[in-house]
């Protein structure tokens, strides 16, 4: 009896030191295993958002490496029913952003973010990537143009790329959630705003009123969104299912 009891201490064990390693290296962690509940992927999306060339040491990062196999692997497990994505990000590389929200829409399954702390700059396709999202009441986001780190060469052909990328952007936030392309450039260009920088900076509230998130709440309220979410679609599930 003490041998059985000492060898599922031991696996417990493992397991929760395997959980607290993905926790640690991905940023990610299964929900409701063995509990009856529903299967859901949670993922975070924190920090600033790593693109081709690795952040700073110091700073807290996202890796898209890392994100978009974990997406890829829900998306093919028939045992993760839904996803659930939390973000905390300040914003970063815009094509690893946009490529982690086109993978995030493309899902077949339910999916929900929710806003913490905040979603700023390239953080605002990702928020809007979920079949639903919420936003806390202190949360918020920051809305501005696309900006350039590193050298930039001064010519035409420079600004027209720089304006193709941000309608890549806005047409992702629009085509995803209630506010307009229109609307969207006018908060991105607003000069009142910001102390160095054009562009609006929305809080919880302001996020849903715009349209660009769907409603105010916190975690229960988006993990609750969720289990909805997947309880009709195997409802849906079961009734095209042909008659035996």
């Amino acid at each position: 009896m003490d041998s059985t009891r000492g060898e599922k201490e031991e696996q417990i064990q493992k397991n929760q030191a395997e959980e607290n390693e993905e926790i640690k290296d991905t940023g990610t962690l299964r929900l409701g295993k063995g509990s009856g509940r529903h299967n859901i992927q949670l993922m975070t999306i924190i920090g600033e958002i790593e693109g081709h060339e690795a952040v700073s040491g110091n700073t807290k990062a996202t890796k898209y490496e890392h994100l978009i196999p974990r997406l890829a692997e829900a998306e093919d497990n028939d045992e993760v029913e839904g996803i659930l994505v939390l973000l905390n990000t300040l914003g970063g590389d815009v094509e690893a952003g946009l490529a982690i929200a086109e993978m995030i829409a493309s899902l077949s399954k339910p999916t929900v973010s929710l806003v913490l702390g905040g979603s700023h700059s390239i953080g605002g396709p990702l928020a809007v990537s979920a079949d639903y999202s919420f936003i806390v009441p202190s949360g918020t986001m920051i809305v501005h143009p696309v900006r350039s780190s590193g050298m930039f060469i001064g010519v035409a052909q420079s600004l027209r790329n720089m304006e193709k990328t941000q309608d890549r952007i806005t047409k992702f936030i629009s085509d995803h959630s209630r506010i307009t392309q229109a609307r969207l450039e006018e908060l991105m260009l607003d000069s009142t705003q910001l102390v160095k920088d054009v562009g609006t900076l929305l809080e919880g509230q302001d996020a849903v009123r715009e349209g660009i998130i769907d409603e105010v709440g916190g975690i229960s309220q988006a993990l609750h969104k969720l289990h909805d979410m997947i309880e009709g679609d195997n409802k849906r599930e079961s009734l095209e299912l042909p008659p035996i």
